[in-house]
């Protein structure tokens, strides 16, 4: 994409202290775990996926591709709010069509708020799927009070620089076997991150990782309120296509609200943000810990080695599929982190800004900043960045830092999709 509003900031970045003067240091990482009940949360998952397709014309499989393309909803090819961003960083993005941009989650009518992003340069080393630049970003749905995080779907995008197009894909859990097979809505989801590797889509949920196979991306035959199949017909939830699960892992115990996850200390981290780092061997996930603005910093950034050949986490021991643990953690002095990435050299945490960089750190309106460090030195701020930045995402492919932020504005929309130089 064509450098947008770039030119209307100047000046050569130089990063500047975090808000906390400690570093991004080591903690113990050997009881964080990621458990899964193979049985339960695996093999029958799968098996219901089987039944599903098996049933003759309840469901058609496409590609990302053609659901990015499908021009479901189109956005503009620029930026169309302010972010903050630093003009030496060379930055660029995209916009939401105005529904999207203006959703509201804490309204009583409802809506949808964006959370997690990823894409094809995740997806890929080559970063491209299918040939094409695609982007993935996922989203809850509530309407408001304690009905935040009812539904969850992801937007596949394509933005070539002159136009946007995307469609949005309702998440789904298979359900039965054989022909009583069928599926319905993934709930309790506050999608907190993705990520797009190889033919799995890994979607963060607090004390949760759901993972996703976009070789099962299906098509609905009808537009309607109920989710799965009726009389051979499917729908979900007015959405034209859908997704559905085929594993599961926990960081908590089996049973337990998989929202009531423990933060910056204790065996149950929470997966409140999720990237992909390829600089190292084997590919490693990312997650970051959030932490309320009374809680300061503290957060964990944890490291969870991948399995190239099965796409899902490196599991314990010699089996190919199974629970696994982390390969190393850190704490993070960032208040209120909402996501983490890494080019193997830095991590890059969108959070809270220092004193002194914007008027009132508090206000949500106000813009958030992304830090840099590498493990072991204090963060500096990097860039201020749109207000309440989200996941961060690092393409090398590209070499690029791609990130969106969940601000709502029912009138006017405050949300983009962005990417930067972050070492120009």
């Amino acid at each position: 994409m064509a450098v947008g509003l770039a030119s209307l900031a100047a000046g050569l970045v130089t990063a500047q202290p975090a808000a906390a003067a400690s570093g991004l240091t080591a903690v113990p990482y050997s009881g964080l775990k990621l458990s899964l009940d193979a049985e339960k949360d695996f093999r029958q998952l799968g098996a219901a996926v089987q039944g599903v397709e098996a049933q003759s014309g309840a469901v058609s499989k496409v590609s990302a591709l053609s659901v990015a393309q499908s021009r479901q909803h189109t956005g503009q090819a620029s930026l169309c709010h302010d972010t903050g961003l630093d003009g030496s960083l060379k930055y660029d993005g995209f916009c939401w069509d105005k529904a999207d941009d203006t959703s509201n989650s804490w309204s009583t009518n409802g809506g949808w708020t964006p959370q997690g992003l990823t894409g094809s340069h995740d997806a890929s080393p080559s970063g491209t799927v299918d040939g094409h630049h695609l982007y993935l970003a996922s989203w809850y749905w509530g309407n408001g009070g304690s009905n935040l995080n009812k539904f969850g779907r992801v937007s596949i995008a394509e933005s070539t620089g002159s136009s946007v197009s995307y469609g949005h894909v309702l998440l789904v859990q298979p359900t039965g076997q054989g022909a009583s097979a069928n599926f319905k809505p993934v709930t309790n989801v506050h999608a907190d991150g993705v990520v797009w590797y190889g033919n799995k889509l890994f979607v963060a949920n607090g004390g949760e990782l759901q993972v996703y196979d976009m070789r099962h991306l299906w098509k609905m035959d009808s537009r309607s309120e109920r989710t799965g199949i009726v009389n051979g017909v499917s729908s979900a939830r007015w959405h034209d296509y859908a997704l559905p699960m085929v594993a599961r892992y926990q960081t908590v115990p089996q049973g337990t609200n998989v929202r009531a996850c423990a933060p910056a200390t204790g065996d149950k981290p929470c997966l409140s943000s999720l990237s992909l780092d390829r600089s190292k061997t084997p590919d490693a996930l990312v997650s970051g810990e959030y932490r309320d603005r009374d809680a300061g910093g503290g957060g964990r950034v944890i490291r969870w080695n991948l399995n190239a050949a099965t796409a899902l986490p490196e599991a314990d021991g010699s089996a190919s599929v199974g629970s696994a643990t982390a390969d190393a953690a850190y704490s993070s002095p960032v208040w209120r982190m909402q996501g983490v990435a890494t080019d193997g050299t830095y991590y890059y945490m969108s959070g809270e800004c220092p004193k002194g960089w914007v008027p009132d750190p508090k206000n949500d309106d106000g813009y958030y900043c992304i830090h840099r460090a590498e493990v072991g030195a204090e963060p500096r701020v990097l860039t201020k960045s749109p207000p309440l930045t989200q996941n961060l995402s690092y393409a090398p492919s590209s070499g690029r830092l791609w990130g969106l932020n969940e601000r709502v504005n029912t009138s006017n929309g405050k949300r983009v999709v962005f990417s930067l130089d972050p070492t120009p």
